[in-house]
């Protein structure tokens, strides 16, 4: 990007067809598994690594929460915290996600555990929380924009796999249900306040360098269940093994 200033919208628009480009609904993993191409264990791999993900996004959001300035700012990302943590009553995204992983055949305590992540896995997630604790906020919360597209993979997904796996429900499947109206919700906040901050050429670089950065970090990961669980099928060691552990 030259060193122009765009105007809010062009700035957007920018943003967009970043998700156009690098979005990881283009990943030929996930076009697997949306196509019901998978078997069982390559699709509890998928699970059992995604919740390493679900599980720090509230740790993310924690610490970006205490960066906030204002009641205004931090009422509106506690609504985060609760989204993915639940509130005492009603459960929360890293709880539907253990459903998730149960209803695929996985062991809940093993899933929690985490001992059977791919080093990949691990080393992605934990890069997106230190970069959202430690680059600036505007960086912090842009990385968030990824959300901007995810009701369109999170319909593709639901659709695809209760269309190809006929062992999997649509409960298995609620974790996403409520994410077609979060996600939206959070992504309209994160790209009116990128919008309204980014104020000079510098800062539009770092919020689009930013949601390269997040991309980057959901594309790796698949990356590693692609290498690991189909082709070439280099299984890191320590990390879930169909042949060897029994789920």
């Amino acid at each position: 990007m030259s060193e122009v200033l765009l105007s809010p919208q062009g700035l957007e628009d920018a943003l967009r067809a970043i998700g156009a480009r690098r979005y990881h609904n283009l990943h030929p993993f996930h076009k697997l598994l949306h196509a019901g191409k998978l078997n069982r264990a390559q699709v509890q791999a998928w699970a059992l690594n995604r919740y390493y993900y679900q599980s720090r996004i509230p740790a993310k959001d924690a610490a970006l929460l205490a960066r906030l300035p204002t009641a205004e700012l931090r009422r509106e990302w506690r609504r985060r915290l609760e989204d993915h943590d639940g509130d005492g009553q009603r459960a929360g995204g890293v709880e539907r996600w253990l459903k998730l992983a149960e209803g695929v055949g996985l062991d809940r305590a093993y899933v929690e555990s985490t001992y059977g992540l791919l080093p990949a896995t691990r080393f992605a997630v934990d890069a997106y929380v230190r970069f959202v604790t430690e680059r600036t906020l505007l960086e912090a919360i842009a990385s968030s924009l990824t959300e901007l597209f995810s009701p369109g993979i999170i319909a593709e997904r639901v659709s695809g796999m209760l269309a190809n796996y006929d062992w999997i429900t649509r409960e298995t499947l609620d974790y996403f249900t409520p994410r077609l109206t979060q996600a939206p919700q959070d992504s309209d906040f994160a790209l009116a306040y990128v919008k309204a901050n980014a104020t000079t050429p510098e800062q539009q670089r770092q919020v689009l360098d930013a949601l390269v950065f997040k991309c980057d970090v959901l594309w790796s990961q698949l990356d590693g269940l692609y290498l690991a669980y189909v082709e070439p099928g280099m299984i890191s060691p320590g990390a879930f093994d169909p042949s060897e552990l029994e789920v």
